[in-house]
């Protein structure tokens, strides 16, 4: 039978079922395989923070969503154009996300009254009309994955276990993704198990297949690659990016990488990326506990190393201390909050952008530090590597605010000119620096670099330039251990000015304002970029003008930033907490910063942002 073939712009697919059904697994694949098609991409895991979450449970499902295009796009999209649940619990969680004609694909097998009511259904919606406004396509996924793979003689439960591969096969046909990739990764993954490889390859096949021939799917839809710039492209999640970044500062740098770090969600995919690359210098500590991770990578910097520690906010607080031993001490050192929903455990496994005013005031005493935060999963490379830059170049902590959405989700990357990285020049000191009175040379840690104010990083047993280190107060110059007031009014003030200086070697902030008609700024940092550029795109389109700004460079701000907020009536400024740069923009340039705010522990809609940004474009029009 021949199918129609339907030409998309764009859709917007979500994988959801239980924690153990292998929905990002699933949406992982799917996501390779589009990518490998050409297909411009973002995408958006979401999962319970329990290990393993109570079965049919709302609590329990897990979801992974992917939104594909044949143009430039900036998000995983808002509403799923097709939902592929896989119990009642999966279905009854998302359903509410859906617009009128959405496809659902539910797996019927599960649809029990037992399980029905688990996820709080009095009756089947797939009998009592309540899907009505959905293309609705009940299909038996579980027993025809069963059957389609019998001759492996796996149990029932091993059998069952397939079932996301024969969706994913009949999402591949239904959008016309490549299969060559899934069929090489389940022949690598299972190569030890062949029973499981193959029937998984069954399983797989037989989606395909069950698509292909049945009367249910009679439509199915190509969606072109998009229009790239040229250039080897790959996949790429936040955290694999930073860990990249890393890496590649290390080597840019010519300094060996040491991480030491605590296993915490949802930055641990750094620690396991960067255990990987030992041919690269890297050295990876699991530590005991976020305390000690902190303090060896801050011994690493006094080594001579590249230290890092990674963690989420929790952490952060643990490692307040030590941030300002480093402070003190005037070390390279890069820590990198992957942050979530708080306060304390608070949502593990969600997103949120509440660290800010930690990172900015979170130790005692005037310990200030540059703070430094991506805007996109690709983004987090570049990040990692103005990071490191910005903590070597000033010899000062640097905290690195990505988050769980940039943390986990993924985009198209172009793989970096590695002739065209910045050059990173720890320039140790290897001579000294102080003629004394009695006519020797003398090493004095803390006189300073006059354009950066750094002092010189001097490695431990380079003859003659012994010196003394610690958290107690050192005197201007030589380092001696002071108690001297005025001296400590200095220091204090120096180490700020020092943070101030990074400014002169941070790009200006780059205004998107077509036309140069607004009168309205869409500001923001992190992980709003794509929200507040996709809610503006539609602005434009609708012939609405706004102009859009996106800060990287959190503390100091770019020199610009000033006369960029006084140019427009109104500053507009999403962020995922209760308004903590509004708070720190209103103070340092005295701007009545208007704040939209969310804690939900998902990225901003960009309907949400659009309907805020045209009242408020509306309001200062008339």
């Amino acid at each position: 039978m021949t199918k129609q073939v339907e030409q998309l712009d764009q859709v917007i697919i979500r994988f959801a079922g239980d924690s153990g059904d292998g929905m990002q697994l699933t949406g992982d694949r799917f996501t390779q395989e589009t990518a490998a098609f050409g297909n411009d991409l973002s995408t958006l895991p979401n999962f319970p923070a329990e290990i393993r979450a109570p079965a049919g449970t709302l609590p329990g499902v897990s979801s992974f969503q992917l939104h594909f295009a044949d143009h430039d796009i900036l998000t995983p999209g808002d509403a799923p154009d097709v939902l592929v649940a896989m119990n009642p619990a999966a279905l009854r969680a998302n359903v509410n996300d859906l617009e009128p004609g959405a496809t659902v694909i539910v797996d019927t097998h599960d649809f029990t009254a037992r399980n029905l009511g688990r996820a709080g259904y009095a009756t089947s919606p797939l009998e009592d009309g309540s899907l009505g406004a959905y293309d609705v396509h009940p299909v038996d996924l579980t027993n025809m994955t069963v059957e389609a793979i019998k001759e492996f003689e796996l149990t029932r439960k091993d059998a069952e276990r397939a079932k996301n591969m024969f969706a994913l096969g009949l999402l591949c046909w239904l959008y016309g993704r490549p299969t060559e990739g899934t069929e090489q990764f389940l022949g690598t993954k299972f190569a030890r198990v062949p029973n499981i490889r193959d029937a998984n390859m069954a399983a797989f096949r037989a989606g395909w297949n069950f698509g292909e021939t049945t009367e249910d799917f009679a439509v199915s839809y190509q969606i072109k690659p998009a229009a790239m710039a040229s250039g080897t492209y790959r996949n790429i999640s936040g955290n694999l990016a930073l860990s990249y970044g890393l890496v590649a500062a290390s080597v840019q740098s010519g300094l060996p990488l040491f991480l030491g770090a605590y296993p915490i969600t949802p930055a641990s995919d750094i620690l396991h990326e960067l255990s990987k690359h030992k041919r690269f210098g890297v050295t990876t500590f699991q530590a005991e506990d976020e305390i000690a991770g902190i303090g060896a990578a801050l011994g690493a910097s006094f080594g001579g190393a590249l230290g890092v520690t990674t963690t989420s906010g929790p952490g952060i607080a643990l490692k307040s201390e030590t941030i300002g031993l480093a402070v003190t001490l005037e070390l390279p050192l890069v820590i990198v909050d992957v942050q979530r929903g708080g306060p304390s455990t608070g949502l593990p496994t969600k997103t949120e952008q509440a660290d800010l005013l930690q990172a900015m005031f979170g130790r005692n005493g005037e310990a200030p530090v540059a703070i430094v935060a991506p805007r996109s999963p690709a983004d987090c490379f570049d990040a990692a590597l103005e990071a490191v830059r910005i903590a070597i170049t000033y010899r000062t902590p640097v905290m690195l605010l990505s988050d769980g959405y940039l943390a986990n989700g993924s985009e198209p990357w172009q793989l970096p000119d590695i002739d065209a990285l910045p050059v990173i020049d720890p320039r140790f000191a290897t001579q000294p620096n102080h003629d004394g009175a009695d006519g020797v040379g003398h090493f004095w840690p803390y006189l300073r670099d006059p354009e950066t104010l750094a002092r010189p990083w001097a490695i431990p047993g380079t003859p003659g330039l012994e010196h003394r280190i610690g958290g107690l107060e050192k005197a201007d110059g030589h380092g001696n251990i002071s108690y001297d007031p005025r001296n400590h009014d200095l220091m204090v003030r120096t180490r700020k000015a020092k943070i101030d200086r990074i400014a002169d070697t941070v790009e200006p902030v780059f205004v998107e304002d077509p036309g140069s008609r607004a009168r309205v700024l869409a500001l923001g940092w992190g992980s709003t970029y794509g929200s507040i550029g996709a809610a503006c795109r539609r602005l434009r389109e609708r012939g609405l003008d706004i102009a859009q700004a996106h800060l990287r460079h959190l503390n100091p701000f770019p020199s610009n930033l000033g006369e960029v907020l006084s140019r427009y009536d109104r500053v507009v400024l999403p962020e995922m907490n209760l308004g903590q740069l509004a708070m720190l923009l209103r103070a340092t340039y005295l701007v009545d910063v208007v704040g939209y705010n969310q804690v939900r522990g998902v990225p901003f809609s960009v309907a949400e942002l659009e309907a805020a940004f045209t009242t408020i474009v509306e309001e200062v029009s008339r």
